[in-house]
């Protein structure tokens, strides 16, 4: 199964899995890199995943039906154009002989989900996050509060490590610049932002990330760590809770360039 990030906008990815057939697509804001990339290869429109209803994850939805030969899955608790088929937390879809469940991750939207699958021949399992998590990041919340992205992220980051983390969005860099600011005397995110650089000086996705890293690098997912609790107290975190940190991280990140 081939995985491949397809650039949208100015910064969006479209993640596409196929089978040199068939092909599935993960948000897709716009139907131009999709079309470009079924016609390229040869493939047929199996299947949508979407896992929020910002414009630029569901804008070509409407665009790409006439070519869909499949179903298109979405949040239940979220405005999708329909036709669509409405799934919650706990379920199971099946696309091109995979398994994906589904999993209620709010904050960025209130019904945010994502999809987790977990291949059963040891290959490294796949996540697409949406705007959720981002690779040394998270999503704004524009909807939901620090208390639920606090829960989304801790129950992200129990998947398996070598988990690969598919964002929507090229921030890395960015992200990683505030993350310094955060934590600075972290070795592992040094040595993951030279990696980063590298591989954007080449033209080239800083995604998928993997769990593991996130882990290791992430503000947003070490609110616990005692330096990241003391950055977030010295810019007026009401306490070292793992809830206030996050707000207060997110409230800093907003407004950090």
């Amino acid at each position: 199964m081939n995985l491949q990030a397809l650039p949208a906008f100015s910064d969006n990815y479209i993640w596409m899995l196929h089978d040199g057939r068939q092909a599935l697509v993960v948000d897709p804001g716009e139907s131009a890199p999709v079309e470009h990339a079924l016609d390229a290869l040869g493939l047929v429109l199996a299947g949508i995943l979407v896992t929020h209803h910002h414009g630029d994850h569901v804008g070509g939805l409407s665009a790409l039906r006439p070519r869909l030969q499949g179903p298109i899955f979405g949040p239940a608790r979220e405005k999708i154009p329909e036709p669509y088929t409405p799934v919650n937390d706990g379920d199971v879809v099946e696309l091109l002989g995979l398994r994906f469940e589904v999993i209620d991750v709010p904050g960025h939207t209130a019904g945010h989900i994502a999809y987790f699958h977990l291949p059963p021949d040891g290959e490294a399992p796949l996540l697409f996050c949406g705007d959720t998590l981002f690779s040394g990041g998270c999503g704004r919340l524009f909807e939901g509060t620090p208390a639920q992205m606090h829960a989304s992220l801790s129950r992200l980051a129990t998947l398996p490590g070598h988990t690969r983390v598919c964002c929507a969005h090229e921030y890395t860099l960015s992200n990683l610049k505030f993350a310094h600011a955060v934590e600075p005397h972290n070795d592992s995110l040094q040595a993951y932002t030279a990696h980063c650089e590298q591989l954007r000086a080449l033209g080239q996705p800083t995604l998928p990330s993997t769990i593991e890293q996130e882990r290791r690098i992430n503000p947003f997912m070490r609110c616990g760590e005692p330096e990241v609790k003391a950055s977030a107290l010295a810019h007026g975190a009401a306490s070292q809770g793992g809830v206030d940190v996050l707000a207060t991280l997110r409230e800093w990140k907003n407004e950090f360039r």
